[in-house]
């Protein structure tokens, strides 16, 4: 698609990129990711970053809003946020959205289409049965010329809807804060699970650990929110580089009701590969899994409902060579390829702009780092290691 020039933007010595945040509206756990590549932006590149704010009500109005918006074709209401305006011209546009419900933010961001040279929306959530029952979507994706999405089935069922390209794009990671080099911690953690689980195999998992046979780390989290992102994604970084294994699955592997069957990747991936975890669990049996964690032993298949898990963990433990290299093999895998900093790349190639001098420095910094852990033979196998990051 070709994108309209506007001979009168005027972008000299300023910010050339524009972000919307809803880091003040949806204080979502699983929006953390989310403002991680926000905050990083802010070091790639030359960065504003308007933040959506609510008013009196948030909560009721944003409720009828979404029912409107999703019942009908009317998208221009404004689910009780306060208004702002852009009043100054930007290359770029860029608002990342956890949710298509949470779109409708953008309503009360006054000017900020006929300010911005390109606009891309990257909406995280996209599953074809919601894309195609929420009828405001078309009208309010069209005011974008790009629209990025998370999950690849969903890819030609938007761009056939909202008539604009539409292009998948994988999570990324902070692969710099996960990875657990220079100073490789001491894996004291056997296995770390967060966010869905198999009751099954948690169970086999708990009783392990009653034994004192395993350190087990797991979530009890019932209100999944914090105001705090930046230390909720180190805390996950920190135990992580701590881990021995560390257990995965596709997005929602047990709300297959909200899928409606859609195998999709989720961010666990990036978060344990980053890590160097071993990670355990179900994997999506696709081309896109395939081209973004194809390396061998990326993911070790063990079945969801593992009631022989203890058994499954010897026999790991029993593969010294195996595992050492298939934790290396995800650390250096996660610094060439998941960095935030090469879907911010991405994005930058989409809207016709060239890339700035810091994330340029960012990417070779990465190289050189895998570089590193590659030629590194003496990278500490399972517990061993160094503690010097504790």
């Amino acid at each position: 698609m070709e994108i309209k020039q506007n001979p009168n933007f005027s972008v000299q010595n300023e910010a050339r990129i524009c972000v919307f945040s809803q880091r003040h509206l949806q204080q979502l756990l699983s929006a953390c990711g989310d403002y991680e590549f926000e905050d990083l932006l802010c070091e790639f590149d030359d960065v504003d970053i308007l933040t959506a704010r609510p008013s009196q009500g948030f909560k009721i109005k944003r409720r009828i809003s979404n029912q409107i918006a999703g019942r009908t074709s009317i998208a221009c209401v404004n689910p009780g946020v306060r208004k702002q305006r852009i009043d100054r011209d930007y290359e770029l546009f860029f608002a990342k959205f956890l949710l298509q419900e949470d779109l409708l933010s953008l309503n009360a961001l006054k000017k900020w289409r006929e300010h911005c040279r390109v606009a891309i929306c990257w909406l995280a959530e996209t599953w074809v049965d919601k894309v195609k029952k929420w009828k405001g979507l078309a009208k309010f994706l069209s005011q974008f010329d790009y629209v990025i999405v998370n999950c690849f089935e969903s890819v030609q069922p938007m761009q056939d809807l909202i008539k604009r390209p539409c292009l998948y794009v994988p999570p990324g990671i902070d692969a710099i804060k996960f990875c657990p080099y220079p100073n490789p911690p001491l894996r004291s953690v056997d296995v770390y699970s967060i966010g869905r689980k198999s009751q099954v195999t948690h169970r086999a998992l708990l009783k392990m650990a009653e034994q004192k046979r395993i350190f087990y780390v797991y979530d009890t989290i019932i209100r999944k929110e914090t105001d705090r992102h930046a230390e909720h994604r180190s805390l996950i970084a920190n135990i992580a580089k701590r881990s021995r294994y560390f257990l995965v699955n596709p997005a929602k592997i047990d709300r297959r009701f909200e899928t409606c069957g859609q195998n999709e990747v989720g961010f666990r991936y990036f978060e344990g590969a980053a890590a160097g975890t071993v990670m355990i669990g179900e994997y999506p049996e696709t081309e896109v899994f395939r081209e973004h964690f194809g390396w061998p032993d990326s993911v070790i298949r063990v079945p969801f409902d593992s009631p022989d898990i203890t058994d499954i963990l010897a026999e790991l433990d029993s593969e010294p060579e195996r595992i050492a290299e298939a934790r290396k093999n995800n650390i250096v895998q996660s610094l060439l390829r998941h960095d935030w900093a090469y879907r911010w790349s991405t994005i930058l190639n989409i809207a016709g702009l060239k890339p700035n001098a810091a994330l340029t420095d960012r990417l070779e910094y990465l190289n050189k780092l895998a570089e590193e852990i590659k030629s590194d033979s003496a990278m500490p196998n399972q517990s061993q290691g160094s503690d010097k990051q504790r």
